[in-house]
C-alpha cells in the first residue's frame, strides 16, 4: 500500500500551509524555507531570523520596479532584509496599500549572486495560494531533516516549479441538467483539477453538435460584478448576454472559471480597488501588487473544451489573447462574436485602460 502524497497532493498542502501562516521547506542543491509575508506573524519571522543572517524577501519584479529595486534575477528581485527589519518592515514591502502614505522603504539592497531557482518557485507557491506575491526565503543546511523536525511540508524545487508551470489534468466529475432563465435545456457541469485547485464549470445550453463551431464564451468569475451587481466592471453584462445570446440561438457552452480578478483572486482583486481608490488603473494597480496586468491561465478553457469534445469554436470575447491561447492550444477560433456590453460612467475608464494597455477590442 502506498500511503505517501503525491506531487500535486503536496503542493496543495503547502498552499494550505502558506495562508495559514506555516512556512514551507523546497529541497534541492540550495534548500529554503519559505514564508509568505502577507500570512507571516512575528514569532515565526523571529524563528526565520534566527537561522541566520541570510535571509531575504523575494518579491517580483513588477514590485521591485515600484520600490526602485534592482531585480538582478530578471523576473524576481531578492531584498536582503536589514538587521532591524521587523514584521512591518515586511509587510509594508510586499503590500502596496500605504505606499503614497510612506514611499521610502530603503534603501532597499537586493541580492545578485547565487541561484535564484527556489526564490522562483516561491513566488508562484504564494501566487498559486492567492496571497501577495512575497515571501521571506531562508537558507537552510539539511532540508529534509529540517522538514522532519518541524514538521514542515517538503517540495524539490525543481519538481515543484515544472509542475507549477504545467495545467492541472481537469475532470468532469459530475454534470446534471439546470434550466436556466434563457433556455430550459441547460446542463452544469463541474471540472476539478487534480492538484485541488478551484473547481470550473461549464454550462451547456441546448445539444450543441459537438462537429461543428459552438458558440463559447470563457467567463472569469467575478463575485461582485456577477452576483452583486458592480459597476466598476462589465462582467455581469457580459455573462448575462452570453447566456441571452446562446438561449436566443438554441445552444451554446459558457465556461465559468474560477480566476477572479484576472487571477489573482479576491482579496487581491480588492486590493487593486483600493489602489484604483489612490489615482492608479487597473493595470497599475495589477503592478503596485507585484502581478502582471493578467495572470489569468485560458488554457483551462482550452482543455474544458476539448474534454466536452468540443474543436472549434465561435468565441464572445473582446480580449485577443483568450483568442490567440485556444489556437495554440489547438482549438479553432472560427469567428470572433464581440460582446460589448455594460459600459457606465463608473467604469468607462477601466474599459478604456482595458483597450489602451491589454489590447481588448473595446
Amino acid at each position: 500500500m502506498v500511503f505517501a502524497p503525491t506531487l500535486p497532493e503536496l503542493i496543495s498542502r503547502a498552499r494550505a500551509d502558506l495562508r495559514m501562516g506555516v512556512p514551507v521547506v523546497l529541497d534541492g542543491a540550495a534548500p529554503v524555507v519559505v514564508a509568505a509575508a502577507e500570512t507571516l506573524t512575528p514569532a515565526r519571522l523571529a524563528d526565520l531570523r534566527a537561522l541566520g543572517d541570510a535571509a531575504v524577501l523575494a518579491i517580483t519584479r513588477r514590485r521591485a520596479e515600484t520600490l526602485k529595486a534592482r531585480a538582478y534575477d530578471g523576473d524576481v528581485a531578492r531584498i536582503v532584509l536589514p538587521g532591524d527589519a521587523d514584521l512591518p518592515w515586511v509587510q509594508a514591502v510586499a503590500d502596496p496599500a500605504d505606499d503614497l502614505r510612506t514611499p521610502m522603504k530603503g534603501p532597499l539592497v537586493t541580492a545578485r549572486n547565487g541561484d535564484a531557482a527556489a526564490h522562483r518557485v516561491a513566488i508562484a507557491l504564494v501566487k498559486s495560494a492567492r496571497l501577495l506575491p512575497a515571501a521571506v526565503v531562508v537558507p537552510i543546511e539539511d532540508g529534509a531533516g529540517f522538514a522532519a523536525t518541524h514538521g514542515l511540508t517538503r517540495l524539490f524545487t525543481v519538481q515543484a516549479g515544472a509542475h507549477l508551470s504545467e495545467l492541472s489534468p481537469l475532470h468532469d466529475v459530475v454534470h446534471a441538467r439546470v434550466p436556466l432563465s434563457v433556455s430550459d435545456a441547460g446542463r452544469v457541469h463541474v471540472f476539478r483539477p487534480e492538484d485541488g485547485g478551484e473547481e470550473h464549470f461549464a454550462v451547456e445550453i441546448g445539444k450543441p453538435d459537438r462537429d461543428a463551431p459552438v458558440l463559447a464564451r470563457l467567463h472569469s468569475a467575478c463575485f461582485t460584478g456577477d452576483l452583486m451587481g458592480s459597476l466598476k466592471c462589465d462582467c455581469g453584462p457580459q455573462l448575462r448576454g452570453a447566456l441571452a445570446q446562446m438561449g436566443d440561438e438554441g445552444q451554446g457552452v459558457l465556461l465559468y472559471l474560477n480566476q477572479e480578478g484576472r487571477g489573482i483572486g479576491h482579496a487581491n482583486k480588492m486590493r487593486a480597488y483600493s489602489l484604483q481608490d489612490q489615482g492608479f488603473d487597473t493595470v497599475e494597480a495589477n503592478h503596485r501588487l507585484g502581478f502582471e496586468d493578467d495572470e489569468r491561465d485560458f488554457r483551462i478553457g482550452a482543455a474544458i473544451l476539448k474534454e466536452l469534445g468540443f474543436r472549434a469554436v465561435r468565441l464572445m470575447t473582446n480580449n485577443p489573447a483568450k483568442i490567440e491561447m485556444m489556437q495554440r492550444q489547438g482549438i479553432d477560433v472560427t469567428e470572433r462574436v464581440p460582446l460589448k456590453l455594460g459600459r457606465t460612467d463608473h467604469n468607462a475608464a477601466y474599459l478604456d485602460t482595458k483597450a489602451r494597455k491589454s489590447g481588448h477590442l473595446l
